[in-house]
């Protein structure tokens, strides 16, 4: 049900080419209200610092495998996105990961050894390009100040990202993540649908944890961060009303 991004390029991202201005002097980028690259995404990833805000609105989740990635689940099934029409456009007030609102851009690489991230675009989004109508991205061979401000949010994602890295191996260092699962009942059908493939703090070890070792978390401020994702847990049968509710809900089997 919920898996990290194992595609080459990441998540969203048909290509990425980096943004420079003997190229791209010309370039413009322009904001819009529809987010298209969400459309049939189920499961998008979010940093420990956004699950104050998200756990209002998304169950959130771990990736399963060995370096697991925390998920906003904007769907519980494969292909549904319960939050977005199939425009993109936001079907409620919802708070959208910073990992879906810095596309088209991020910060790669150029090489497999650059000490250093580069700005990068996908080339294949409508949002930049000599012909879009919006704000330069260059003023002769120096970043707009939009261009400047872009670059900001991408960095402080790198950062967040780190900070993520942290939270996790400490969840791993205790054991804490086990496999989830969740079973919902829907009106007028017999079974039960059971959603798995997905990890979860697991609330017997963390009563388990050392004293010293949860005032550590406490104070600094990973304890909230591990109750956020727990409440958020009750979403999933939000998430699931909603799809219904679109006629997105899962396949009911007939009985034999």
């Amino acid at each position: 049900m919920a898996s990290a991004p194992q595609n080459a390029l990441p998540l969203f991202y048909n290509d990425l080419a980096p943004l420079n201005s003997r190229e791209h002097a010309t370039f413009k980028s322009r904001t819009t209200d529809k987010a298209p690259w969400l459309v049939g995404q189920h499961a998008v990833p979010l940093t420990v610092e956004e699950f104050p805000q998200a756990q209002r609105h998304f169950p959130i989740v771990f990736s399963q495998g060995d370096e697991p990635v925390p998920l906003a689940l904007m769907g519980l099934n494969e292909g549904i996105n319960a939050f977005v029409d199939d425009e993109g456009t936001l079907l409620h007030d919802v708070y959208i990961p910073a990992y879906a609102r810095r596309y088209p851009f991020l910060l790669a690489r150029l090489t497999p050894d650059a000490q250093e991230l580069s700005l990068c675009f996908d080339p294949s989004s409508n949002l930049l390009g000599e012909d879009v109508d919006g704000a330069p991205l260059f003023d002769g061979d120096q970043p707009t100040e939009a261009t400047k401000g872009m670059l900001q949010f991408c960095e402080n994602f790198e950062e967040a990202g780190l900070r993520t890295a942290a939270f996790i191996a400490e969840l791993k260092k205790h054991n804490l993540l086990i496999d989830g699962e969740v079973g919902i009942q829907q009106e007028g059908v017999e079974q039960p649908f059971i959603y798995r493939g997905f990890q979860i703090v697991d609330e017997a070890k963390l009563r388990d944890v050392r004293g010293d070792v949860l005032r550590g978390w406490n104070q600094s401020g990973l304890l909230p961060l591990v109750f956020a994702h727990l409440f958020s847990l009750d979403l999933m049968r939000i998430v699931f009303a909603r799809q219904v509710e679109q006629g997105k809900g899962p396949a009911v089997i007939p009985a034999a």
